[in-house]
């Protein structure tokens, strides 16, 4: 069962929230944190016995955050290729217009850097697909709802890290072309006895 957070702690993750969006996640304190959420340092102590935590359950809260976002922007598609659009600019403008994640991404990128490659990048994106993933299901199979998911979730990310000249992620006829040319017919081919809409 999901506990639900006490007022003051997400006053506290707000708080972090803004203070990285500001300085970044180097420079914030636990005392900035309190000042911030208008609080004594202790108060900080009694949610969070330290730093780490109070940024783990940070980075929690914006993941489970992003994972409702895209799914309610997804929910009212009429077909796969409009739900996978709706992901990809959903994603595209939430990941951007993110105040902190955009801070350290600019100048903090050494923290971000060993989440995008190799093994981490992969757990990264694995952890992608399960909350894009439902996104896709009503649609398709759960196995090859889950291989969109990730596909979509490495395509975006790609096309955030190394913009294009052919491609704004954030246009939606723009997106939705890339769709049709180059996603979905290697999902679909095999489903396409099964009366699935592109």
């Amino acid at each position: 069962m999901h506990r639900e957070t006490p007022p003051q702690a997400v006053r506290l993750l707000d708080a972090a929230l803004t203070c990285i969006g500001r300085v970044g996640l180097a420079k914030t304190t636990l005392d900035d944190v309190a000042r911030e959420a208008g609080c004594a340092r202790a108060t900080v102590y009694r949610y969070f016995p330290g730093k780490q935590q109070l940024i783990g359950a940070l980075v929690d809260r914006e993941v489970a955050n992003f994972g409702r976002h895209l799914l309610a922007a997804a929910a009212g598609a009429e077909s796969l290729g409009d739900a996978v659009t709706a992901i990809i600019t959903t994603a595209a403008g939430a990941l951007v217009g993110h105040p902190a994640l955009t801070f350290v991404a600019a100048y903090e990128p050494e923290l971000l850097l060993p989440h995008l490659a190799f093994e981490r990048e992969s757990a990264v994106l694995c952890a992608a697909a399960e909350l894009v993933a439902p996104a896709f299901a009503p649609t398709l199979p759960i196995d090859h709802a889950t291989r969109l998911a990730e596909w979509v979730a490495r395509l975006t990310l790609s096309y955030l890290c190394c913009p294009s000249d052919h491609l704004d992620v954030h246009d939606a006829a723009q997106v939705r072309a890339l769709v049709d040319d180059f996603v979905l017919p290697g999902f679909l081919r095999p489903a396409a006895l099964e009366g699935i809409t592109p």
